[in-house]
């Protein structure tokens, strides 16, 4: 298990199951009597320490970093020697790293391969390697998606182009894995306040990174008031996001647990108006909905300013 959109905690490019949504599910399935293996990238966190005092003695917790193959090897065989009786009825992915929010033309090269390399890359790699040991149960893969990979949000083109990727995987092995018995499953979560979102420091490195890293043209023209402004609002659109994490717990309870599994988990208040409005309707009329939810900066980039003060 590992985690979703807004982690970063300090250096680390995202957090496991010592926080958010990987905590939340660990705890449940320890509570409901699961032989839990939950993976952290630091064993002596706060996270950590509080699963280890909440949970029972069946929780094993691993050290785990999805972008190092040598921790992904290591994790296998802790796995295997865990699971050695019984086989590895599911693996719940939920890796998730979004470093900025802002244009894809203002996003770095650097967001772009590391938020592929956590979302993508590393899911797909652990994913690979725990395969033989769910196969041989006919398990679960359970993975955290984001309505992000299905639509084009405004500002979230490396994390939503990388959850985009993982979405089509997980369904490419959903179909191959279909005559072994394992069922595939995608949640895709509504809002939800989760990682990093109050760790000011982090956002504020983040703001310091990109301006510095941006040519000076492109700063120019877009403006840092602007850049600054964009995620100031997205920042304050997850004030208003839910923590009662419970749809998405549910959703992946199931996944584990049901007979005939769904394809897709939608957990989030009012998620299937979204995907309504995304899907069915004409982009005349979507354009305008996402526009309404994401491009409300007050002021505009300065090449464009200057392009309506003289027309």
């Amino acid at each position: 298990m590992s985690d979703d959109p807004r982690q970063d905690g300090g250096g680390h490019p995202y957090k496991g199951c010592d926080s958010g949504f990987g905590k939340a599910a660990a705890h449940k399935m320890d509570k409901m009597g699961f032989r839990v293996i939950a993976s952290v990238l630091d064993l002596q966190s706060p996270g950590a320490k509080d699963l280890r005092k909440r949970c029972s003695d069946r929780l094993t917790i691993i050290q785990m970093d999805l972008t190092k193959p040598e921790d992904i090897t290591r994790a296998h065989q802790i796995i295997s020697e865990n699971t050695d009786e019984n086989g590895l009825w599911a693996l719940v992915n939920n890796a998730g790293y979004c470093a900025h929010f802002g244009d894809a033309e203002l996003s770095l090269m650097s967001t772009y391969r590391g938020c592929m390399e956590v979302n993508f890359f590393g899911t797909l790699e652990i994913t690979k390697t725990l395969l033989p040991l769910i196969r041989s149960s006919k398990g679960r893969i359970v993975t955290v998606g984001s309505p992000a990979g299905e639509h084009s949000f405004p500002f979230l083109a490396a994390y939503g182009s990388s959850k985009a990727a993982l979405s089509r995987v997980m369904d490419t092995f959903r179909h191959e894995l279909m005559p072994w018995g394992v069922k595939v499953s995608m949640i895709q979560p509504g809002s939800y306040r989760t990682g990093a979102h109050d760790n000011k420091i982090h956002w504020e490195n983040q703001h310091k990174k990109l301006l510095a890293s941006l040519p000076n043209e492109l700063l120019q023209e877009y403006g840092e008031e602007y850049i600054s402004e964009t995620q100031s609002l997205f920042l304050n659109y997850g004030n208003t996001a839910s923590t009662d994490f419970s749809p998405v717990l549910d959703s992946i309870t199931d996944a584990i647990l049901s007979e005939n599994p769904k394809v897709k988990y939608y957990a989030g208040k009012q998620l299937w108006l979204l995907y309504f409005i995304g899907i069915y309707l004409p982009h005349s009329i979507s354009d305008n909905f996402f526009k309404g939810i994401f491009l409300k900066n007050k002021s505009m980039p300065r090449a464009l300013k200057k392009q309506k003060n003289h027309e």
